[in-house]
């Protein structure tokens, strides 16, 4: 601003004045100081001046790099934020940087509240975060921890996969597990009591993974070395995400089993990813975009009162049927 002012020739004070937008500078030098602003590669810094009065207007969020759904989702807290006036900072979590560290960074660049995707942490790590900043959780179930939440009705959209399989003529219905990932636990628990409700709880197989398409590939591997010893494929396997179904699909199709002659997939989340591949990924729903509104409205309105309870947003799923799924082969049916 100094540099500004020395070359229009004007005060600092009537640099700030101008760059403020406040009376007290005529057209003519609000132009000259804009003009030589522009010459000399000036901007204002609208972050320090909301530092100098005690606020960043930014929220920060954790989210995960090879996350797709973490991706749609960020693309919603964009324009979300903004249209609340605030800015966005990412911090991203990967091998050698967990959570805590994630987390520490947006803290110490001053982020007013963080937004956790598919965080992972123990319930007490949330409640003592909780209680040092506003922080909602996106993606996961935090019951009694003093945030707030949003997620889909996980169990939810299970039944409405299951019962789209059972309805096809589907029995034998593989669930491949999502290990310790957001959501993992209760779409775990409605499989099983999906499976126990359609009289197919002798069908029931889980097997172990997680939110990665290398899940996926050792979920297919697996089930294809049962099947070169006399064991029978599923002819459904739901997974755990998008990510993990792809996986499967991936492994499969090396195999020569192929989607959904041999064997239907279905997938979880709709990322971005599962429009693009050859063959639609049929997958239940989230939305992103809402989910994204609810966390960073969440955000905005504790920051404003932090008097108000803990609050949780659960949202509908819907099951989006594409390519990879149909009824089982005729020698299953």
């Amino acid at each position: 601003m100094a540099d500004v002012a020395e070359k229009a020739g004007v005060s600092r004070a009537l640099v700030s004045i101008v760059f403020r937008n406040q009376p007290g500078a005529s057209r003519e030098t609000r132009e000259r100081v804009l003009r030589v602003a522009d010459a000399i590669g000036y901007r204002p810094d609208s972050a320090a001046r909301l530092l100098a009065r005690g606020r960043s207007r930014t929220l920060g969020v954790m989210f995960t790099v090879h996350q797709t759904f973490h991706a749609d989702l960020v693309e919603g807290i964009y324009p979300a934020a903004e249209r609340l006036g605030y800015d966005v900072l990412l911090s991203a979590t990967a091998p050698g940087r967990d959570e805590a560290k994630a987390v520490e960074a947006l803290l110490g660049h001053r982020c007013e509240a963080v937004v956790l995707l598919g965080s992972s942490a123990e319930p007490a790590a949330l409640e003592a975060l909780g209680r040092r900043t506003v922080a909602v959780s996106v993606g996961r179930r935090v019951p009694r921890v003093h945030i707030d939440s949003v997620h889909t009705a996980e169990g939810k959209g299970v039944r409405q996969a299951l019962r789209y399989l059972v309805e096809l003529g589907h029995r034998r219905i593989a669930h491949i597990d999502g290990g310790r990932g957001p959501g993992s636990a209760e779409r775990r628990r409605a499989y099983r009591a999906a499976m126990r409700r359609h009289g197919l709880e002798d069908e029931q197989r889980i097997v172990p993974g997680d939110h990665t398409e290398r899940s996926g590939i050792e979920a297919g591997r697996t089930l294809l070395a049962e099947r070169d010893r006399g064991r029978p494929l599923p002819t459904a396997v739901l997974a755990g995400n998008d990510r993990s179904a792809m996986g499967l699909l991936m492994s499969l199709a090396k195999a020569g089993v192929e989607a959904p002659r041999d064997l239907s997939v279905i997938g979880y989340d709709d990322s971005h990813l599962s429009h693009l591949m050859p063959v639609g990924l049929t997958t239940v729903r989230q939305d992103a975009v809402l989910m994204a509104e609810h966390a960073v409205r969440f955000a905005v309105e504790r920051l404003e009162d932090d008097r108000l309870p803990p609050r949780e947003a659960v949202l509908d799923p819907k099951l989006v049927v594409r390519g990879t799924s149909g009824p089982p082969p005729a020698e299953a049916a």
